[in-house]
């Protein structure tokens, strides 16, 4: 199964054209010169050379002829070197240069730079991390304070009380990191809980000009607010009172509250670039962090092709967890983004806490809908207030329905409740048009690409966010009564919701098609309104016009829910220091639930039906059980390598994986990538029908009782019969490792993925497996 098949390499292309008009399109060049990744073998460094810097000086001297009409000498084009994760510069060349680069010996690869984009506290508690069972299990170890997390972001707010390191003993002597000083940022800034602060801005220097230091801090300092509140929600101090004008209120907590936190300022205002991403993590995996945390994103592309894929492999070799958000670009199909098996893919979902509003029509008929706005200006519940709609369809928005900055006339809004659809502009910033234009309130209304998903804002005037249904037949109403009235009333603070979690609509989906046999995303996480700390140098909204200034914020994205795996990584790792990365996310996957607090099957926000693992991968994180799985299906470096070799990679392609050693392709998955001892099983069957049967092979590795015997059951498929052997696995010792084959044969060849689960059970252990068959089309 070596060769991808045609409806693969179809939608292969696509992808990748997409990407690549995307990538040419958002990199800005200030002179002819791009910068450019280079891969470098560091076993083909000639001897004359004594440091990997004077060999790269000399390769990049000789595609530039020695000295470039400017003057400049190769130092003077390298803007990074990598020497940890993986080897090799960041450089800036000419695509002529590049190209003649390619050719050099030693040089591996050669990619363009990449941008990428940021993917924007009841969460411990609806995890379980505060229930009084949790506490024995979770109760508090010296061990705790010595997982250090690393937070690929916008920089920290270091005063933020999430940062408090009271109580927390010193840093461990192994940790190698170190806190830059700069604007608004000294050394005092860091302390036990912050023991690492660094700055990556040479690529985004190099593509967008110098930084506007009168508009961001070019020091650690978190000015955007999104780095403060991820890394608070990996492993923020408890802060009691935490809240967003009164929402909210109650303790606000990291998922690992006694690990350390080192902050990587790799964002900017102009976007986040890739060669100071992967100076980032090289620098990370460096200084000693055990876990990263990268809430970004930046399309798919080949493996080979991928530089955060190559960098993180590094990590991975190291021992390193890395986890990262799926995107944001759902509920759009082959939507995902962080899609290597090494990675933790992490997409967002729902939790039991709302942030109720209300819409009540002069027909006296109540829509329900969220909000966080507080503020002076309050409508009354009792009186109705005139209401409009600017758009001609209710059912389609057009471009006056938008509430974009300069479309709404004073003449038709003034005094009135506006209706405004969700999308191309900011949320928030609607409600800022509505207002300027002399508007007293708005219903911000979802169209078909977010649903019956409501995501509550801090709005600047009085708002309420409704669904597509509720939405179109308020604009409705607003469209055909000729005196329409309305009246909006905030609710404050309500949990308990049901039903929860909920896949969120915004949150990126599967399949992946990078590698059909690779289930995407692998789980899900809190990543809607979920409170954390926030900077003091922005609003809630934002906008800079905003003045208000608030301690903690509520966001949502796949952004969020990154933070709450890498912190329960954390509080696993402190658990199990001599676990692999693959081993925690076994862990987390196999103890996933797939059911809601209804008991019914997770839906998907976009359209209430039940969601598939393309949505949900192997379901929603359940921290207390992953803390002890019974067993994990365990990978090595050698494995996910030998994975690399069933991709059609050539064998210059492959060498970008293989700086820490020489490894070779010894073909152990039998050709086929779906037997990656992967926590998800896939079976993909090829487009020749004559192909009935299949047998993958899996292996795990006792982590619970000594002695233990599991059962397995599986969920019965329309298309194929399902065997697994042996039935029952019997343990006797701990860490022993016993493997089973799952035989897939067809029955009827279905033409669309059938979803199912494989669990093994012992009496004190339940281990789930998302089982995935899929037949491609015959040719």
């Amino acid at each position: 199964m070596t060769n991808k098949n045609p409806l693969q390499k179809c939608f292969l292309f696509i992808i990748l054209s997409i990407n690549l008009i995307f990538l040419q399109a958002e990199t800005v060049q200030i002179s002819d010169k791009k910068t450019y990744v280079v891969h470098m073998d560091r076993s083909a460094m000639p001897s004359p050379y004594t440091n990997q810097l004077q060999w790269y000086s000399s390769k990049i001297n000789s595609v530039t002829q020695r000295k470039s009409q400017e003057g400049e000498e190769g130092n003077d084009r390298i803007l990074y070197t990598y020497q940890t994760a993986f080897h090799g510069l960041a450089a800036q060349l000419t695509e002529e240069e590049a190209e003649r680069l390619k050719e050099e010996d030693g040089v591996v690869a050669v990619i363009p730079e990449t941008r990428y984009e940021l993917h924007t506290t009841r969460s411990p508690t609806f995890l379980g991390l505060e229930r009084q069972e949790s506490e024995k299990v979770w109760a508090e170890r010296v061990t705790d304070h010595d997982v250090v997390v690393g937070v690929l972001d916008t920089g920290i707010w270091p005063e933020s009380e999430s940062f408090n390191d009271t109580g927390m003993s010193p840093v461990p002597s192994t940790w190698r990191g170190t806190c830059e000083t700069g604007k608004g940022f000294l050394k005092r800034n860091c302390n036990r809980k912050i023991v690492g602060a660094r700055v990556f801005y040479r690529g985004y220097e190099a593509a967008t000009g110098k930084i506007d230091e009168e508009l961001e801090y070019k020091s650690p300092r978190d000015k955007d607010g999104h780095g403060t509140h991820t890394a608070a929600t990996v492993a923020g101090s408890p802060v009691k009172g935490a809240n967003l004008f009164g929402f909210a209120y109650g303790t606000a907590r990291g998922m690992s509250p006694k690990a350390r936190v080192a902050a990587y300022k790799v964002c900017w205002v102009g976007g986040c670039f890739s060669s100071d991403i992967l100076s980032a993590v090289d620098q990370a995996v460096a200084d000693g962090v055990q876990v990263l945390s990268i809430s970004l994103g930046g399309g798919i592309s080949t493996y080979s092709r991928d530089s955060l894929s190559i960098a993180t492999f590094g990590a991975m070799e190291m021992g390193v967890f890395v986890s990262c958000s799926a995107g944001n670009g759902g509920p759009d199909p082959i939507s995902l983004t962080n899609v290597s098996p090494w990675i933790t893919t992490v997409g967002a979902s729902t939790m039991d806490r709302d942030f109720p509003a209300t819409v009540k029509l002069g027909t006296m008929r109540t829509f329900k809908g969220v909000s966080l706005y507080k503020g002076r200006a309050v409508l009354s519940k009792n009186k109705q207030y005139p209401l409009i709609y600017l758009g001609r369809n209710a059912s389609s928005p057009d471009p006056t329905s938008f509430c974009l900055d300069g479309a709404l006339d004073r003449r038709h809004v003034a005094g009135k409740i506006v209706i405004c659809d969700r999308g191309v502009s900011p949320r928030v910033q609607k409600g800022q048009v509505v207002k300027r234009a002399g508007g007293i309130g708005m219903i911000l209304t979802n169209t078909a690409t977010n649903g019956e998903e409501l995501v509550a804002d801090s709005h600047l005037l009085p708002a309420v966010a409704v669904g597509e249904k509720e939405g179109k037949l308020i604009k409705q109403y607003a469209m055909t009564s000729r005196k329409a009235t309305a009246t909006l009333e905030v609710l404050g603070t309500r949990i308990g919701i049901k039903p929860s979690p909920v896949v969120a609509a915004f949150s990126s989906r599967g399949p992946n098609f990078l590698s059909l046999e690779i289930l995407k995303p692998d789980l899900l996480a809190p990543g809607v309104n979920i409170l954390a700390a926030w900077t003091g140098d922005l609003a809630p909204s934002s906008l800079s016009s905003d003045p208000r200034r608030v301690k903690f914020n509520i966001l949502s994205g796949t952004s969020m829910s990154c933070p709450h795996v890498s912190g329960v990584a954390a509080l696993i790792r402190s658990r199990h220091p001599d676990w692999s990365p693959a081993a925690i996310k076994s862990a987390l996957m196999t103890t996933a639930y797939v059911h809601d607090n209804t008991l019914k099957p997770l839906t998907d926000a976009s359209g209430a039906a039940p969601s598939s693992p393309y949505d949900h991968g192997a379901g929603h994180i359940d921290p207390l059980k992953a803390i002890d799985p019974g067993f994990v299906y365990d990978i090595g470096p050698q494995d996910y390598f030998e994975f690399l070799c069933t991709q059609d990679l050539s064998p210059s392609q492959l060498k970008v994986f293989t700086k820490h050693s020489n490894r070779s392709c010894k073909h152990t998955l039998a050709k086929n990538p779906g037997n990656l001892n992967y926590p998800a099983i896939s079976a993909l069957f090829p487009e020749n029908t004559r192909v009935k049967s299949m047998t993958l092979r899996r292996t795990v590795t006792n982590v619970g009782p000594h002695i233990a015997s599991y059962k397995v059951s599986v969920s019965p498929f329309k298309g194929a019969s399902v065997t697994v052997l042996p039935k029952t696995l019997n343990f006797t010792t701990k860490h022993q490792k016993l493997s089973y084959t799952v035989t897939f044969t067809t029955r009827m060849r279905m033409k669309r993925p059938e979803f199912g689960g494989l669990v093994w059970k012992s009496t004190t252990h339940k281990v789930r497996s998302p089982v995935i068959i899929t037949w491609l089309p015959p040719l």
